[in-house]
């Protein structure tokens, strides 16, 4: 299949803590300009993976930390994907909300790519990320938060 004709399963984690923050990675889009935007943890789903069971591995890749149960999914989006790197140019996301207390994520089991593209990680309020300077994917994104809060 043509790069210009593939869809990217995803899922993604709103991990919130009890004031309502959730926590965001800076990461580098898959594009030559450089762009970076804060999004929430999560990826690819595996071949053979549900969505709920590539949510539980993203999270232990990303955060560190083991989470047995991230529920059924809150949220699904589909988008156009317009990177010129990107290997796909549709997505499907399927967004899981975990409660956790607050915590510093660690790397122990990043990618050798993410060592490369996550250069922050914050955790933010909805009112954080409308009145902020900071780009944040996807749009919805305070609105998903104020919902789960």
């Amino acid at each position: 299949m043509a790069a210009a004709d593939r869809l990217r399963l995803t899922s993604r984690i709103m991990l919130m803590d009890p004031t309502g923050a959730v926590l965001l990675f800076l990461t580098a889009a898959p594009d030559s300009s450089g762009f970076t935007r804060w999004i929430t943890p999560g990826g690819g789903v595996d071949p053979g993976e549900t969505h709920q069971v590539a949510a539980r591995r993203e999270l232990r890749e990303e955060t560190g930390r083991d989470f047995s149960d991230v529920g059924e999914a809150v949220w699904t989006y589909d988008f156009e994907v317009s990177y010129d790197q990107a290997d796909h140019d549709r997505g499907h996301a399927e967004y899981f909300h975990v409660p956790s207390e607050r915590f510093e994520p660690v790397s122990t089991f990043w990618t050798d790519e993410e060592h490369i593209d996550v250069t922050d990680w914050r955790w933010f309020s909805a009112e954080e990320l409308e009145t902020g300077e900071e780009v944040f994917e996807p749009a919805y994104l305070p609105t998903l938060i104020r919902e789960l809060r």
